[in-house]
């Protein structure tokens, strides 16, 4: 079946502002109402209005416990909030080299900046506010929150800045980034963490902390390629973060098995990583369709608000349950 021919919104155009225009034509009109429709959004956080109950769930702040409804109906229960007018939300942007790469004519870095652009503008459209940590090497930027146009451009703007190589055995710490969004943000946010997630080991346990603070949904970066290599015979390839290069032979099929065995493993690893943080997930490939993903990712929200998790219960709950059992017993 002969694949369906699209112009991938992400696609960097000349300017931040070719890439906005574009989008506000193509993406974000449509998104408008669906994600920050009447202030009831998606993002629902620490507010004023009651919006729902649910079932406690791993991970799930137990300040906002509702101690009469779990009495009454002897399961944990926790109280969600419409999010208030004067929403937060951060860019945590992973700009490393590693993201600067795409097998045809899209990069995951283009992706990334489609994806900041179409969010950020439909927040701040609402005067929502919108502040940004970026990483390529180390954090080297970090842009406070604001609420226009001209600051988003400045975002984007700066994603496309050149960036200097990794030193040799280095390569990208997220842990890093995510440390440094701990202690930057002060207030609960909602927080895009914009990242392929190729980096040194430790990012995991700085996510999930973030993610009980906050409302985070990491958004990955990938490519086809780097699942599988093609049999193209003889190539140098070069590490887009170190500029170390290599020659290799493709059409080695020992090779190509040890390429996708190797690879199937980072990707197990990535996804239990982000599995147990507690954060939502958006996979973005460069070929996806932006709206299209976006659409589906909405979806997906309002899927997991409705449905009810049994799950275990926070550590006061059990003792109060077992000391109650005792003393009936």
């Amino acid at each position: 079946m002969p694949e369906r021919r699209r112009e991938p919104p992400a696609a960097a155009p000349d300017t931040p502002e070719q890439l906005m225009r574009r989008l506000e034509w193509t993406v974000i009109r449509r998104l408008d109402g669906l994600l920050q429709g009447d202030w009831r959004t998606l993002w629902r956080g620490a507010g004023v209005d009651l919006a729902d109950l649910r079932e406690y769930q791993h991970l799930d702040d137990v300040r906002h416990i509702d101690w009469n409804v779990t009495a009454r109906l002897q399961q944990p229960y926790v109280r969600q909030f419409i999010e208030d007018r004067d929403l937060s939300a951060w860019f945590l942007l992973d700009v490393s080299g590693s993201v600067d790469f795409g097998s045809a004519e899209v990069t995951k870095l283009a992706v990334s900046a489609g994806f900041v652009a179409t969010l950020a503008r439909v927040l701040t459209r609402h005067g929502n506010r919108v502040g940004a940590l970026l990483y390529g090497t180390q954090v080297e930027s970090v842009m406070p929150p604001r609420a226009s146009r001209r600051h988003v451009l400045e975002l984007l703007q700066r994603m496309r800045l050149a960036r200097p190589r990794a030193a040799p055995g280095g390569g990208t710490a997220l842990a890093e980034l995510l440390r440094a969004a701990d202690g930057v943000i002060k207030r609960r946010a909602l927080v895009f963490v914009v990242s392929d997630f190729i980096s040194r080991p430790g990012w995991e346990e700085p996510l999930a902390r973030l993610a009980r603070r906050h409302d985070v949904v990491a958004v990955r970066l990938w490519d086809t390629l780097e699942m599988a290599l093609p049999d193209l015979g003889l190539l140098t390839v070069e590490d887009a973060e170190s500029g170390e290069q290599l020659f290799i032979d493709t059409s080695d099929a020992a090779f190509r098995e040890r390429y996708a065995a190797q690879a199937q493993a980072q990707e197990t690893q990535v996804v239990q990583g982000l599995a147990r943080s507690g954060a939502d997930v958006l996979e973005l490939a460069t070929e996806d369709d932006l709206l299209d993903a976006l659409l589906r990712f909405a979806d997906l929200r309002r899927q997991r608000a409705r449905l009810k998790v049994h799950t275990r219960f926070p550590a006061a709950l059990r003792r109060a349950q077992s000391l109650a059992s005792q003393a009936g017993a």
